[in-house]
């Protein structure tokens, strides 16, 4: 009789763990049934309102320099300011924004919220781009003095400007995470779907950027700047819709009653406080509060790791009598649980750094390598030319190609071979990337070496772009470097979402996805120091005064540049080997699965 019990609960629970996904609701705050909320189902709105989000947006992060320039009257130099200042912004801005969505109102609302601030701020860029007061005067040569935008249209300049780079934070902070909630990450079958939707969500961006690089700019360059900003608006609207029409599928994670990031922080304090302390040998000594089947579960619980002990003094009881039931005070004395998330916290921080070095490469594609493309020919078709701002639409193409490729053929290949739901662990994905990015800043540095013996050899090193005729050599030569960027691209970019999300605390889902977006930042800021030392260092060595002085780029050294880069993003690869091989994985979902199957 007991035996049958037994057996009941035991059916009884795997009954809960197939059909309900743990520490998420439904929109009636019931625990989510899998088969009723999240999934793919749920995710296409997802993804639908990530699509309408770039299209509106992204087209003012290629062209908006022009805009800056020719509109507002700003010089080249502070319009370039004023566009690597608001995507600074709004990348570091997305830390705090995770943190609140994380800890108090949640990632389904802060995307809302973050949209709707998205769309005020392109209606306040579109009234200043329509209404003749709200803008400096029409100046048909900008190199003539023209009139400067006032105090007044200044403020409403950047009030626009900073409410979208607000907006932009929020939705990069919540709407992965969001996302990925929609899938239980213990559950080997959508662990797989979770795999599918990151790879997806890389493709929602391409195409609402292809569309914006080409549609959004061609109507800001022929129809007007009010015109481009009112679309992007109109996008904005349509993606807040769609996306608020999934709300009776989707899946919520619970919010947590404190806030991790803090937690975080009193671990480092804890442990400085204790840091006199003898560590004791055995770990059970650390302090931890009673686990019980209540307590399980509402509460995480982590076992200790004998890794980064200098943290476990945080832990450490200075008096061994603590009773379960009292409350200690948490910036002298944590738990064991609190003790480990900081430390996976930490151990995540090195990939962070190592993944810098790619996006100061990808810095160097939307900047040089645009300006390559502005003295080569850009003819597509016998009537039609590529709009230099539209250039990189040719890493964009061919991402909309190798996405489906690589989620649809190579991950059920390698998931055969290696038992792993994503295909290869997603250590090993951000490491192809890097090694992608080394090879194709290689293929720069030889695609500009041609380049420049075509210039040389047509006695036109000393040609202006635009206004004299273009090198006798195709932009499309640049599309070997942009195509290998593009699948490295895939494979890192897409491989750090997967990885801070699935390594992260509970608490800290929508923070840690927020790495990646801080390691872009690093990159774009790094590439301004880099790029001023290595001129710095160079301007003795060559007649220009620097490997990247000057404004005419057929009489530099650019391919030394991209050579440095190559080499640098070698060494930085080898260093990130040593350190993921160092590195534990916390989520169960990569463990090989015996056979290909998955598992129970």
């Amino acid at each position: 009789m007991m035996q049958e019990k037994s057996e009941a609960v035991d059916v009884k629970e795997e009954v809960e763990f197939q059909l309900v996904d743990e520490n998420k609701v439904d929109w009636k705050g019931r625990r989510a049934l899998k088969f009723k909320y999240g999934g793919i189902t749920a995710s296409l709105f997802i993804l639908a309102m990530l699509k309408f989000e770039t299209l509106g947006t992204f087209s003012l992060v290629v062209n908006s320099v022009p805009y800056f320039n020719g509109i507002m009257h700003y010089s080249v130099p502070d319009a370039a300011n004023m566009l690597t200042n608001f995507m600074g912004t709004s990348y570091i801005l997305a830390i705090p924004v995770a943190i609140v969505a994380d800890t108090w109102i949640g990632r389904y609302t802060t995307v809302l919220f973050a949209a709707f601030f998205e769309f005020l701020g392109l209606v306040l860029l579109t009234a200043q781009a329509h209404y003749p007061s709200l803008k400096p005067p029409f100046c048909p040569n900008v190199y003539a003095g023209c009139e400067k935008p006032n105090g007044g249209q200044e403020a409403l300049l950047y009030i626009g400007l900073y409410l979208l780079a607000f907006g932009s934070a929020g939705v990069k902070a919540a709407l992965p995470s969001h996302g990925a909630d929609q899938f239980d990450e213990t559950d080997p079958q959508e662990s797989t779907q979770m795999s599918t939707f990151f790879n997806t969500l890389l493709l929602a961006i391409c195409l609402g950027g292809a569309i914006s690089l080409t549609f959004i700019v061609w109507i800001q360059t022929n129809k007007g700047w009010d015109w481009g900003f009112g679309i992007g608006a109109i996008a904005i609207i349509l993606g807040i819709l769609v996306f608020a029409a999934g709300f009776p599928l989707y899946r919520f994670r619970v919010r947590q009653q404190t806030n991790a990031f803090i937690e975080i922080i009193q671990v480092y304090v804890a442990a400085i406080h204790n840091r006199n302390l003898p560590l004791p040998e055995d770990p059970t000594e650390l302090y931890e509060i009673e686990q019980d089947k209540e307590a399980a579960e509402e509460i995480e619980f982590l076992p200790h790791k004998d890794i980064l002990r200098f943290l476990d003094r945080a832990a450490i009881q200075i008096n061994h009598g603590v009773q379960s039931d009292q409350s200690p005070n948490p910036w002298k004395l944590c738990r064991v649980t609190q003790v480990e998330n900081a430390k996976i916290v930490l151990g995540m921080t090195p990939i962070f750094c190592c993944t810098i070095i790619m996006t100061l490469c990808l810095a160097q594609l939307q900047t040089f390598s645009i300006a390559q493309g502005y003295t080569m020919d850009n003819t597509f078709t016998k009537h039609f030319k590529i709009p230099p701002a539209s250039l990189p639409i040719i890493p964009i193409m061919f991402l909309i190609i190798i996405v489906p490729i690589y989620d649809r053929i190579f991950v059920p290949v390698m998931r055969k071979i290696t038992g792993i739901p994503t295909g290869v662990t997603h250590l090993q994905r951000i490491g192809v990337g890097l090694v992608l990015s080394c090879i194709s800043m290689a293929v720069a540095s030889i695609i500009e070496v041609k380049r420049k013996r075509v210039a040389r050899d047509n006695n036109m090193l000393d040609n202006v772009p635009i206004v004299m005729p273009p090198l006798p050599i195709s932009t499309f030569w640049l599309s070997f470097q942009y195509f290998i960027f593009g699948i490295a691209d895939m494979f890192t970019y897409v491989g750090l979402l997967q990885f801070f999300y699935s390594e992260a605390p509970k608490g800290l889902k929508s923070t840690a996805t927020c790495f990646l977006w801080s390691s872009m930042a690093l990159g774009y800021f790094a590439s301004t120091i880099v790029v001023k030392s290595v001129n710095g260092a160079t301007k003795h060595n060559t007649r220009s005064g620097g490997w990247l002085a000057g404004n005419n780029i057929n009489r530099n050294h650019l391919n030394l540049f991209y050579l440095f880069l190559s080499i640098v993003s070698l060494i930085n690869f080898f260093i990130y080997l040593l350190v993921s091989m160092r590195y534990k994985y916390r989520s169960q979902s990569l463990n090989p699965v015996p056979d290909g199957k998955s598992k129970k």
